[in-house]
């Protein structure tokens, strides 16, 4: 089964009031719910600096989204974090087309900048596929445990 995906890749300002409670939503269904992990997900840099937000719609919903957190200084990775695809549309290979959205943005936006991640660990061989390479041991983070990878 293919779904034709409207993609999305907007800076912060450029959030609808809908679009940003579609992300919260999805994020809080998935992290919170889903996986049983009560943290804060609204952490103050949804709405940050040049912080990004990449996402697709299908059949008029949203399917699957992550968001990039700015470099910190002229050193600085960019950060990618809360990548997401529904329950309904796993299986679809809608992950391996999110990460090329993020990474095409990262390239547009942040030039030849590191890119980082802390990773689910039963998801790094996912993101090696992607050219990402672990950065020291597993780590618990919110109970869940994470491996940081950079590319």
């Amino acid at each position: 089964m293919r779904v034709e995906l409207t993609w999305y890749d907007l800076h912060h300002s450029e959030l609808s009031v809908h679009q940003l409670y579609d992300i919260l939503a999805l994020r809080n269904r998935v992290f919170i719910v889903e996986q049983q992990c009560a943290y804060e997900d609204i952490d103050g840099q949804d709405l940050a600096r040049d912080n990004r937000h990449i996402f697709a719609l299908g059949e008029g919903r949203l399917l699957t989204c992550a968001r990039l957190l700015a470099p910190v200084d002229d050193n600085g990775p960019v950060t990618i974090g809360r990548v997401i695809v529904t329950s309904e549309a796993r299986g679809l290979r809608l992950g391996y087309r999110l990460m090329e959205q993020v990474m095409v943005s990262c390239q547009q936006n942040w030039p030849d900048r590191q890119q980082a991640l802390s990773a689910q660990a039963h998801l790094q061989a996912f993101y090696m596929r992607l050219g990402f390479k672990p950065v020291g041991d597993i780590y618990l983070e919110d109970n869940i445990p994470h491996i940081a990878m950079v590319k």
